[in-house]
């Protein structure tokens, strides 16, 4: 058994200052740990996938990140652990519990099986790991041997913590409260394309900005408008554009964040928008493109037509909230919003260009891209 603050510090040394994911009572001593210490984040999430996702984005951004959770939930991390960090090549720590361990201490009957699978499962996503240590003396070659890896193959890496490996660690801090969100909006009609608005959202920034966009046709259609160094296009990982973005914002506090999301994607991972409302980073712009439909996958309908997104945002907490209906509008917005988290509805008619292409550069060299432009200081 090892003291939290023991392997947290090993950890800083290392860069490591960025911790998010889902408690589990295996976890409660580490995360109270680094809830309470000075000079780390701890952001607690409704998925642990967004738990993925905001590693990514802090670690493009500059931070290193540590994703902790329970191995029951390590199913819905499949997603951005196979489309996201391994497509992009963004290295992650990984912390899983093994509740449901074969031989071990008697658990709760839904953990018999992904106890018995956990590393299989790891392995099968080509993701090493190793057993968490549990004697000082380990500690620190077991997070060379991470570092190793993440370092030289830009990709995630575990640790699988077995119960009692690390001692106990009374919770200190309280939640800080959150004053609620701006009210909801009305929303206008769609009237414009998709096209048009991005045009808007690349007329409304500069390189200073950094703008990230859905997977599907956003990223496609703003890389075919022009292709900047200070965007990036997911590929995969539907849902997780918010939570990346988030990531971004933490790690790169002076920059303005545009995330540009979607309603099948929002409506994914709809907590992620909880998350972001308690964050509250004061620089992202989450602008949602609703145009009611799945159109890269065939144009099967969402359920937007049911969802008043912005209310949905102002009772997550978001201190501003705006729809658009035109691009100048919209443009209008991105110059004028004010450095609180905002929140921008954007209906769109669905529709696609004709002939639109790809981006020739693949997901692992944009991310390459953003990295040097950011350590340039551009």
């Amino acid at each position: 058994m090892i003291e939290a603050a023991r392997f947290v510090g090993c950890a800083r040394a290392l860069g490591f200052d960025l911790y998010t994911g889902v408690p589990c009572s295996y976890l409660k001593p580490f995360i109270n740990y680094v809830i309470d210490a000075d000079g780390l984040d701890y952001i607690g999430v409704a998925n642990e996938g967004d738990a993925v996702a905001i590693a990514a984005g802090a670690e493009l951004g500059g931070r290193r990140g540590v994703v902790m959770l329970q191995n029951s939930g390590l199913g819905n991390t499949v997603n951005p652990l196979t489309s996201l960090t391994h497509t992009f090549n963004i290295p992650v720590l990984v912390i899983v519990t093994l509740r449901g361990e074969p031989g071990g201490a008697p658990d709760e009957p839904q953990h018999e099986l992904m106890g018995q699978i956990t590393a299989r499962l790891l392995e099968l996503m080509e993701i090493p790991w190793a057993w968490f240590p549990t004697e000082d003396a380990d500690i620190e070659p077991a997070l060379a041997r991470a570092d190793e890896h993440l370092t030289a193959h830009g990709r995630p890496y575990a640790l699988i913590m077995r119960k009692g490996s690390v001692a106990q660690n009374p919770l200190q801090a309280r939640p800080d409260a959150r004053a609620p969100g701006a009210s909801a909006v009305p929303c206008p009609a769609p009237a414009a394309s998709r096209r048009d608005m991005l045009g808007a959202v690349q007329a409304a920034t500069g390189l200073r900005d950094i703008v990230v966009a859905t997977t599907g046709y956003t990223g496609r259609e703003l890389c075919a408008l022009d292709d900047r160094p200070n965007q990036i296009y997911m590929a995969g990982s539907m849902g997780c554009v918010a939570s990346l973005g988030l990531g971004l914002a933490l790690a790169q506090p002076d920059r303005r964040i545009i995330v540009l999301d979607g309603d099948g994607a929002a409506l994914m991972r709809l907590g992620a928008l909880a998350t972001i409302g308690s964050e509250r980073p004061a620089r992202l712009v989450h602008v949602l493109l609703d145009n009611g439909i799945h159109e890269s996958t065939g144009g099967q309908t969402t359920v937007s037509v049911s969802i008043d997104f912005t209310g949905i945002a102002a009772a997550c907490g978001y201190p501003q909230i705006a729809a658009a209906g035109t691009p100048d509008e919209l443009a209008t917005l991105l110059r004028g919003a004010p450095d609180k988290l905002t929140f921008i509805y954007v209906p769109i008619v669905p529709g696609v260009p004709d002939n639109l292409p790809r981006p020739t550069c693949s997901p692992s060299e944009v991310a390459a891209r953003l990295r040097a432009h950011l350590a340039a200081g551009a």
